[in-house]
């Protein structure tokens, strides 16, 4: 019967792949409405998605899908138009429709969406053009349940009209100037459960019908002026980033608030302690509060179920850091960047994060010594040591003459996917540890002191290899001819490799086309500017993340110099160098810095591991 079942999925698949295959194929079955219209929806919905990923779905082919599809996500679609939406507006079947940061929809264009009667969740988030005027069209669809129009062009008068939709429950109106006369008309949505005031007009009085909503689990009022919530016994989750608290809830008729998740990130604090007085924090499983002014951290204590914890550019230090360790074994992501600890703050964690997956200790100034102990918590996958003090190697009992490669503590980490090791003084022959880490799928790195050597020995052993960050290098062509990608990789960053030449880029591109590659001799390196602006999934922040900046000075490590060996040439001589015949030439073996040819005794010696061919 599996078998079966897993024959004619495969056959579906087959079909759909067919269907989408190039423009031709689209056009040969296009004519044939009558099949589309019986099409199952989810088979219709994953036909129209692949033909949205080909780019080969236009405002006349929608026709055909008017009977079928249930799902459509448009979002960040720079050519959807009124002319899209009045095709989607005959999607009578239609319950999801997500147009967010298609910016040339406006409020006109919304007029189709009237007739649809099965639309429960419309997402329109920074569509810039739509007014208070394109409301209007959505108060005759009351099977609304979500709703999200952040970043809009609606005023306070616009968020007035939404009270007709009486069946909402997700209602997202984040950095719209929503005022406490328009909050108090909203009181009528009673089913109301989640609920974004980020950056509104909202104050403590306004926010004082909050209380009205009597299934509220959500809150998030993150660059607001509140400063304390009336009684809210059914929030779960409290957004107040960036917020000056005096007290989360009121002291008034006394409750206790089973708080799941509390983002306080760059948050002012009067008094923590009071803040915290009727949270019982033992119900916490997410906690950020990266950047607030908290210096006092022992009511961490009583949070054994806490899996998420930010402390990025607090107060922490190593004097403190015992806090965070006796928080259980639960947790499961710790970010302690941009923060003051040092190597004892890892040594009096180790034991203590028993079930840890994520680890980022960006700009501190840990080094190599803390390797050791980063290598006993045998539960991480992903780990950031960018801008810190790691060089890749450990000296024996304080000789610096017997050194050992300090990334070969890590190789024990069995489940390790994501390593970043960007700005930091590792050099080539550090790095050949790093050949052991079998289920590596992203490594990051970015320094001037790497080159054709680096690349090079990560050709072949990392079998599961899908993202390479290779920053800032000093590789050559020839280097990167002899790079062998793994079989896996999809992103090779080269950003900053200065001696390639546009030909040379090129053509590695066109022999790897599987391959996206970022150089700034690649046209269209820059498309994604969300995946661009940062190579390491540590570095994507949450909208509420990347505000506390504003007018704040957080508290910074010590920074990480390096002496960049380009400033030892003219510029004349720099593109004498990047020119030059050498610069082309194959070479038929990688020469080894003399260290990593002398012979060293122990298990841990670099000697034990072999270059790669």
């Amino acid at each position: 019967m599996g078998g079966e079942r897993r024959r004619r999925s495969s056959l579906v698949d087959e079909c759909i792949e067919a269907a989408s295959r190039s423009r031709e194929s689209v056009e040969r079955w296009r004519l044939q409405r009558r099949t589309l219209e019986r099409l199952p929806s989810h088979l219709a919905d994953s036909l129209f998605r692949r033909l949205l990923r080909r780019r080969l779905l236009y405002p006349s082919l929608l026709e055909v899908f008017r009977h079928s599809v249930e799902e459509v996500d448009l979002k960040g679609k720079g050519n959807v138009d009124a002319e899209w939406m009045a095709y989607l507006g005959a999607f009578r079947n239609l319950r999801i429709l997500n147009i967010a940061d298609c910016r040339s929809v406006n409020s006109s264009a919304l007029w189709p969406v009237t007739g649809l009667n099965s639309l429960k969740e419309l997402d329109m988030s920074r569509c810039l053009k739509i007014t208070d005027a394109g409301i209007k069209h959505l108060l005759s669809i009351p099977t609304l349940e979500k709703l999200f129009v952040s970043e809009t062009g609606l005023t306070a008068d616009g968020v007035m009209l939404l009270s007709s939709l009486r069946n909402l429950r997700v209602l997202d109106l984040g950095g719209i100037p929503v005022n406490d006369k328009a909050l108090s008309k909203l009181q009528v949505l009673t089913r109301l459960e989640h609920l974004d005031l980020w950056g509104s007009d909202v104050s403590n009085e306004g926010a004082d019908v909050l209380k009205l909503f009597p299934t509220l689990s959500f809150l998030n009022i993150a660059w607001t002026n509140v400063t304390k919530l009336p009684n809210l016994p059914s929030i779960t989750c409290l957004n107040m980033s960036n917020c000056t608290i005096h007290s989360f809830f009121s002291r008034e008729g006394r409750t206790d608030y089973h708080l799941s998740k509390l983002l306080i990130a760059g948050a002012n604090f009067t008094d923590a302690d009071e803040a915290f007085t009727n949270v019982v924090t033992s119900y916490m499983a997410f906690l950020d509060m990266s950047g607030s002014s908290i210096g006092n951290f022992h009511f961490l204590v009583n949070m054994k179920r806490l899996e998420h914890l930010d402390l990025g550019s607090t107060r922490i230090t190593d004097s403190l850091i015992e806090h965070v360790s006796n928080v259980g074994e639960g947790l499961r992501y710790l970010n302690l960047s941009s923060t003051k600890i040092t190597n004892e703050a890892i040594c009096i964690l180790t034991g203590h994060l028993v079930n840890i997956e994520t680890l980022s200790l960006s700009h501190t100034a840990i080094d190599d010594a803390s390797l050791p102990y980063i290598g006993m918590m045998a539960s991480l996958r992903k780990i950031n040591l960018s801008h810190t003090k790691i060089k890749g190697f450990l000296s024996l009992e304080g000789d610096s003459l017997n050194e050992t490669w300090s990334l070969s503590e890590l190789q024990n980490l069995s489940l390790l996917e994501n390593l970043n090791l960007e700005e930091t003084l590792v050099r080539d022959e550090a790095l050949y540890p790093l050949a052991f880490f079998k289920e590596l799928k992203c490594l990051y790195l970015k320094s001037a002191f790497l080159s054709d050597i680096s690349l090079r020995a990560l050709s072949s052993p990392l079998p599961k290899l899908r993202v390479l960050g290779f920053r800032g290098a000093v590789l050559t062509n020839s280097g990167l001819l002899l790079y062998r990608p793994p079989p896996l990789l999809r992103l090779l960053d080269l950003r900053g490799c200065w001696l390639l030449t546009a030909d040379f880029v090129s053509s590695f591109s066109a022999h790897h086309s599987q391959i996206e590659l970022r150089h700034e001799h690649v046209s269209n390196y820059s498309a994604d500017l969300n995946a661009a602006s940062s190579s390491s999934s540590f570095s994507q922040m949450t909208l509420a993340s990347r505000l506390r900046v504003k007018g704040k000075k957080l508290l910074q490590a010590p920074k990480v110099t390096f002496i960049d060996e380009r400033i030892k040439y003219t510029r004349e001589e720099l593109l004498e160098l990047q020119l030059s015949p050498s610069s082309f030439t194959l070479i038929n073996g990688d020469v080894l810095p003399e260290m990593l040819r002398k012979k060293h005794h122990g298990s841990s010696s670099p000697s034990n591991y072999q270059a790669y061919d």
